[in-house]
């Protein structure tokens, strides 16, 4: 055991845990924090290209600001998932052991590390007073939302329309594209929802009386906590007071913000002071979800002088041919920040362009790779194969199910989105909030002989009474369903005060909510598990608020049943969307569907700018391969039903981001290959020499 102090290090020599950083990285690390003249807290724009090292440098950046005499609670870090916030703050703690931070000895607090939905909730619940909310609103996932529109959507007596008005999801979806793209709803209904132009009047008023319904009931959803925080970083004084309390704010994957989110941080550091955001334009896939490239795109003119850029291009995971031919793709954008990914990594194969006949042949191809690498030592869990739509993999699972190799497809339900966990969640937050509609309406037709009418009337009461927990065991309900009803009120009212202990309330809900269980789903022991892991997570809180809020924002990924699937076999491979693989990588990687129509989509080159995230999806799948990239182009499509022509197979051609130029970076092979004629035996006058031939084979 060595307990001698480290030896000195000689003066102007970089600390160790800078030494480990490539010079790109430690540029980013070290700009602005070293009071080099020029560069002391100026905007700072870091595009980090794929596999290059982003969250590690990011990280080192937090560290070094620390050990520069920053203080941990005037850092905001955000993130877009609390795993990566929880995954940085580790990070930095680690570092933080070998930097000569100040306070070494102290525990390490980034108390403001989060998503930007948290920490929105956070700064308006301690806001709250001065911009007119109760701090003890309740927060709607998209779910509970959808409900909640759907109640509007019928009072103002919009589903009974004589002509087809839109449902409750694309509702809410139009909504939400609105608040977060800042774009008025007839440009939203015109290029995004068509089908629902005609119907912008009372779309205007639906959404009108959803925000209405949401300020009664003290209720937000997943967009207000940006919508708020936007307009209170609006207000000059609260403004000044946000931008001030946080020296460094420092935001990671910043190029899937959407507008809404670009507002906030500019409104609360409107010079660029201690603001640095991290991410890759080349990887902004998430239009859909209202995210906007030109946000990273323009960063660096947003302020005067500009934003300093620094690129990170020396990538640790993927060979030089894939990223040669990854490099190629993306150079054709019509407009990026320019990098050129590198690494040592030189030797590999080049990428495969593998001609296959159809999709039949597509599923062949794929199962037999996946066996032979397997065979070759390469787990099926190292192996991806990833598609632009979900539906793209059904031929192949067939094909996968045949020959008997376990597969996982990402997706499906979340956590939050199966039934008994709303369920116990909607108690829950109906017993702290009485005036949350959607919850209650699912609470209370939990009981046996309890349905939509008697909930509605019990809610109403409640609404006339001002409060919904004293007496509410006295609200009418059929006679059978009485002595259910007495026993779940005293619940609610024993659960909802704030000075009843947790997590002890909590278990009393599971403990009632599995009772009922048995009655209510066939498969009630799966479920169970996920009840019993729900109060196990909320022992982890100190209180109701925090619990509801925190697990509303950032989910656990899947429930139980589907948790547990892969683990029936001793190794699985990976089916995902490209969308969802972001973010990951695989030894060996398969690209399905490499035909125009496919990627890109046909229902995404409607404009210039979806045709661009179309390709930057392609260059996305290519940078998760670390050694192995095959890239599958059907010749033809089997379609189905189609008016005049029945049946019939399409004629498909090469996805228009491989083009001709780019080819030399790829192998082109057709699969199967084609079978070589083997030479007729020979004949030995008049007959075989068979006896001769069964001798060779074993010389």
């Amino acid at each position: 055991m060595n307990d001698r102090p480290a030896a000195p290090r000689p003066p102007g020599a970089l600390p160790a845990y800078l030494e480990r950083l490539n010079e790109a990285q430690r540029r980013a690390v070290q700009f602005g924090a070293d009071g080099a003249d020029g560069e002391e807290n100026r905007p700072l724009l870091v595009i980090a290209g794929a596999g290059t090292g982003k969250t590690n440098t990011l990280a080192h950046r937090v560290a070094h600001l620390l050990a520069r005499g920053a203080d941990p609670g005037r850092i905001l870090l955000l993130t877009f998932s609390s795993r990566a916030a929880d995954e940085m703050a580790r990070r930095v703690t680690r570092i933080c052991r070998e930097a000569p931070y100040p306070s070494r000895g102290a525990a390490l607090s980034l108390s403001w590390s989060g998503t930007f939905h948290s920490v929105g909730a956070r700064l308006l619940r301690e806001y709250a007073g001065r911009i007119g909310i109760d701090p003890g609103f309740t927060i709607h996932d998209r779910e509970d939302s959808a409900d909640l529109m759907n109640l509007v959507r019928h009072e103002l007596g919009d589903s009974a329309k004589a002509r087809r008005f839109p449902m409750k999801g694309t509702c809410l979806a139009i909504y939400s594209a609105v608040v977060n793209t800042r774009r008025s709803l007839g440009e939203v209904l015109r290029t995004d929802f068509p089908w629902c132009a005609e119907w912008e009047a009372e779309l205007k008023r639906l959404f009108g009386a959803y925000v209405q319904a949401k300020q009664s009931q003290r209720v937000l959803d997943f967009d207000d906590l940006l919508l708020y925080w936007e307009h209170l970083a609006q207000e000059p004084q609260l403004a000044r007071e946000l931008g001030e309390r946080f020296d460094h704010v420092l935001v990671d994957e910043y190029q899937d913000t959407n507008r809404l989110q670009a507002a906030i941080l500019l409104a609360m550091k409107p010079d660029g002071r201690g603001l640095t955001v991290v991410g890759d334009d080349a990887q902004s896939i998430y239009a859909f979800r209202g995210a906007a490239v030109r946000n990273i795109l323009e960063f660096p003119q947003c302020f005067d002088p500009p934003a300093e850029r620094i690129a990170l291009e020396r990538n640790y995971r993927s060979t030089q041919p894939i990223l040669n031919a990854a490099n190629a793709v993306i150079a054709l954008a019509s407009e990026r920040h320019d990098k050129d990914l590198w690494t040592e990594r030189r030797a590999g194969s080049a990428p495969r362009l593998v001609n296959v006949r159809d999709e039949a042949g597509q599923a062949d191809f794929v199962a037999e790779r996946v066996l032979e690498r397997r065979e070759a030592a390469l787990r099926l869990q190292s192996q991806a194969i990833l598609f632009r739509a979900s539906h793209h993999s059904a031929r192949l699972e067939v094909e996968l199910s045949r020959r008997n190799i376990p597969f996982v497809k990402f997706g499906g339900l979340k956590f939050l989105e199966s039934a008994h966990v709303k369920d116990v969640l909607a108690v829950l937050r109906w017993a702290r909030n009485p005036r949350d509609r959607v919850s209650g309406f699912r609470a209370i037709q939990l009981l046996p002989g309890i349905g939509p009418k008697t909930a509605e009337r019990v809610l109403q009461r409640c609404e006339s009474a001002g409060d919904g927990s004293p007496g509410l065991a006295s609200h009418p309900v059929p006679d059978g369903a009485a002595p259910a009803w007495r026993e779940f009120a005293a619940l609610v009212e024993g659960i909802g005060s704030d000075a009843a202990p947790w997590p002890a309330v909590f278990e009393q809900v599971c403990g009632w909510y599995e009772a009922q269980m048995e009655r209510m789903y066939e498969d009630a022991l799966t479920r169970v598990a996920d009840i019993q892991q729900l109060a196990r997570i909320a022992a982890t809180y100190p209180g109701q608020q925090r619990f509801l809020t925190e697990l509303t924002l950032a989910p656990p990924s899947a429930s139980a049943g589907e948790a547990g699937a892969p683990l029936l076999d001793e190794d699985y491979l990976i089916l995902s969307t490209i969308h969802s693989a972001k973010g990951r990588e695989w030894a060996a990687v398969t690209v399905l569907n490499a035909v125009d129509g496919c990627i890109p989509s046909d229902l995404s080159t409607g404009s210039t700018a979806q045709v661009e995230e179309e390709r930057r999806l392609l260059y996305v799948a290519m940078t998760r391969a670390r050694d192995h990239l095959d890239i599958v182009v059907p010749q033809r499509f089997h379609v189905t039903n189609q008016p005049g022509g029945g049946d019939r197979y399409v004629h498909a051609v090469r996805s228009r981001f491989i083009p001709e130029p780019v080819l030399h970076h790829f192998e082109s092979i057709s699969w199967p290959e084609p079978q070589r004629e083997e030479p007729p035996p020979a004949i030995v006058g008049e007959r075989a020499d068979l006896p001769a031939r069964m001798r060779a084979m074993w010389q």
